[in-house]
């Protein structure tokens, strides 16, 4: 590689570049300076800003980073990677403000410079997962993504809740990443490359036994089915979620899921995909019937998940089971296998990520007034604590997909690409599941709305900071579940540079 190449790749990877020098600055600013810890937070906002800048110049984009001499290129940099570094930039900074306003957080205060690198070496981990283009980056990206899950959703050691998930999250972790590692190496056995793009060339003319083939591809999704919560890789998620602070489980329930559903689609659309027919439906390599497994696992994975949240008296693990839900819908829609399933995907995650941020954000100032997740401690919260009470419905009938909310708008782009493609038996199933997800949020409203208050009820006492985040989370919400073009338009644009 010449110097001029490697200059451009560096270009190319500013992003990356900013989060590894803050990450650096975190570790200084800590080490060398304990009496303004309470700077760290704003410090790394900062750095996120500065990251998101340098992201949104990639809009736009097409470009392949540390190209080696015999052409394989380790970092795909384009709008589609750019549109999820977003998610993951805007996740991040909220949950910095989740952390500052968490009081089961206080108890940490003497390890914040830890915290804040840990966040930083994920956010580093999910860009690589973004744009990596090669198989063993991507699992390099996976590992550091996951080691600092491990610790992050610890952190609170006091708690033996929060101990228990970071070991039953490293075990799980543990397993599927040896399982991704040894696909990638039977894949690297039958086409001597790991690089997605010669994949898929290489895949065309291949004459490699199909079955090895198609087991290695399980193991590889079984490391990426791991990151987004699809069954039967979902085991951690109910109790990692319960467990870790309620930050980190935000964090993981939409950053670290948006890394991998965008490593899946990377795979899928760059090493499997050579060209769409007339109607826009890709066209992909037969020796893996992507389609026929997505629509199996989407309907599991939305199925398990919603129904086992019927039962469930935690708030937290009750939502940690609509995400697992969440990702049933997602992968619905993956399962279309075109462009108009790809757009319903990237709007169905900014919808996302305003949604379950907000709910989380809610759990956490109730958490603060009354000690307690559980569902009970919510009755007559709606009377006793208004704001929080509406906020929190909004969510709710969001998460739902309901209008007028955004969250309308992702089910509406899901069931359009669905119906397109004729696939009207997953259409139904993902409508009835939607309506069973109804009954579970209903019944924290219920609660809220419908129980008689305490006597000894908190009393709602938010600071203005405070009020103007929850804000930032509900405005979006109501404002594009009418309004949803720039979405919409922004999905659209971002795909087409992807693959080839």
């Amino acid at each position: 590689m010449s110097i001029e190449y490697f200059l451009n790749s560096l270009y190319l990877i500013k992003p990356e570049i900013v989060v590894t020098t803050f990450l650096v600055f975190v570790v200084l600013l800590d080490l060398f300076s304990n009496k303004r810890n309470n700077l760290l937070p704003f410090f790394s906002i900062l750095g996120l800003l500065v990251t998101g800048y340098f992201v949104l110049e990639q809009f736009g984009l097409k470009g392949l980073a540390f190209v080696t001499s015999d052409s394989r290129a380790m970092v795909s940099v384009d709008s589609f990677s750019a549109f999820f570094k977003s998610i993951v930039v805007l996740s991040s900074i909220y949950f910095i403000l989740m952390t500052v306003y968490s009081k089961e957080m206080e108890e940490t205060f003497d390890r914040t410079g830890e915290y804040y690198t840990l966040m930083f070496g994920m956010v580093l981990g999910m860009f690589f997962m973004i744009s990596g283009s090669d198989l063993i980056l991507l699992y390099l990206s996976v590992e550091l993504v996951s080691l600092s899950s491990y610790v992050m959703a610890g952190f609170a050691k006091n708690s033996e809740k929060s101990s228990e998930a970071s070991l039953k999250y490293l075990i799980y972790g543990a397993l599927s990443s040896g399982l991704m590692l040894f696909g990638i190496s039977l894949i690297y056995g039958l086409t001597a490359s790991t690089n997605l793009y010669e994949l898929n060339p290489l895949l065309i003319v291949s004459e490699a036994n199909s079955f090895i083939f198609m087991f290695a591809m399980l193991l590889i999704f079984a490391g990426i089915g791991y990151k987004i919560s699809a069954v039967p890789f979902h085991f951690w998620t109910p109790d990692v979620y319960e467990g870790a602070p309620t930050p980190v489980t935000a964090y993981l329930s939409v950053a670290s899921k948006a890394a991998g559903f965008a490593l899946l689609i990377r795979l899928i659309k760059v090493s499997f995909i050579a060209e769409k027919d007339t109607f826009g439906f890709w066209i992909y390599n037969p020796i893996f019937n992507w389609q026929d497994f997505l629509v199996i696992i989407s309907v599991a994975t939305m199925t398990l998940g919603n129904f086992a949240a019927l039962w469930q008296k935690n708030v937290k693990r009750m939502l940690a089971y609509s995400s697992i839900a969440h990702a049933g819908y997602l992968l619905a829609a993956l399962a279309v296998l075109s462009d108009t399933g790809l757009v319903a995907v990237l709007v169905y995650f900014a919808v996302y990520l305003l949604m379950n941020l907000g709910a989380f954000l809610i759990v956490i100032f109730i958490k603060n007034k009354t000690g307690s997740e559980e569902l009970d401690s919510y009755d007559g919260i709606g009377f006793s604590m208004p704001f929080l009470g509406v906020s929190f419905t909004i969510f709710l009938v969001s998460l739902t997909g309901l209008p007028p909310t955004a969250g309308f708008i992702g089910k509406l782009y899901l069931f359009i690409a669905l119906v397109d493609a004729k696939m009207f038996v997953l259409a139904i199933i993902a409508l009835l599941n939607s309506v069973v997800s109804l009954y579970y949020y209903i019944r924290i409203l219920k609660h809220m709305f419908l129980a008689k208050p305490s006597e000894n009820s908190p009393k709602e006492e938010l600071s203005a900071v405070q009020f103007i985040i929850l804000f930032s989370l509900v405005i979006p919400v109501l404002l594009f579940g009418v309004y949803f073009s720039p979405i919409v338009e922004l999905a659209k644009n971002s795909i087409l540079l992807l693959g080839f």
